[in-house]
């Protein structure tokens, strides 16, 4: 096979990941606080060997797949009316304890578990700006979440929320498809002003429609580049049994 089927295969061979992260975006749309993710692909350039190299053809591109990104686009805001659903509507991320130490969500769907600490929906305890579980009294019947991330109840303060920020938000490592890991080059600064929005979450920032577009275009991308490799294979197959044949009757 020579070079431009080469190239076909090489993206060939990519197209079936492009197509898992599509699946995951559209499976997550109805998640809270997912972001979608994108591939990157880029263009690896390998010069011809042993051949002049015709006018403007001195190098050929083979598709590689360089890495994924993360849209950090933030999701709509839904209002659902109980108390201890939170959205940011601004940057940064909530921050809970988990067994693998701390981790960071825009996930703000929270309950109170049976201490009555305040945890999100996998039962990872919320933090407060002190790194410590918010726990509510149990004579607390009233949550007031104010914008700057302030818990009180009829009683007074109870603690208030660590919102986080990361100077680059792709260098988080995503655990499932809620909760971040920060690498230890990327310390986690605090969110001096949050804006919170208290009896609401934040939607995924998937758009079905778009998703099952790109869907339906990376499969199309994925026949044409495989009826390609089959005609390039017929080919070349011709043309090998035309040279034995020639050898033969010579």
């Amino acid at each position: 096979m020579d070079s431009p089927g080469y190239v076909v295969l090489s993206r060939l061979a990519l197209q079936p990941r492009a197509i898992e992260l599509l699946a995951h975006n559209i499976a997550n749309a109805d998640t809270p606080g997912f972001h979608a993710g994108r591939m990157v692909f880029t263009a690896h350039l390998d010069r011809q060997r042993g051949v002049a190299a015709p006018p403007g053809g001195e190098a050929v591109a083979y598709a590689q797949d360089r890495a994924s990104w993360r849209d950090t686009a933030p999701g709509p805001i839904e209002r659902t009316g109980n108390p201890l659903d939170i959205a940011i509507a601004g940057e940064g991320f909530f921050a809970v304890e988990t067994p693998r130490g701390e981790r960071y969500t825009r996930a703000g769907r929270f309950s109170l578990d049976a201490e009555r600490r305040v945890v999100d929906m996998e039962g990872n305890a919320v933090l407060d700006a002190e790194g410590r579980p918010i726990v509510v009294a149990a004579g607390d019947t009233r949550l007031e979440v104010l914008g700057d991330g302030t818990l009180r109840s009829e009683n007074g303060v109870i603690a208030r929320l660590r919102i986080v920020r990361f100077e680059d938000p792709q260098r988080l490592l995503a655990e499932g498809d809620r909760l971040f890991a920060a690498p230890a080059a990327a310390p986690p600064l605090p969110v001096e002003n949050p804006r919170l929005v208290q009896g609401a979450v934040e939607g995924s920032n998937v758009r079905p429609v778009v998703e099952l577009t790109r869907l339906m275009a990376g499969l199309r991308e994925f026949q044409f580049a495989a009826q390609f490799a089959e005609r390039e294979g017929e080919r070349l197959g011709t043309a090998v049994e035309r040279i034995l044949r020639r050898r033969g009757n010579a």
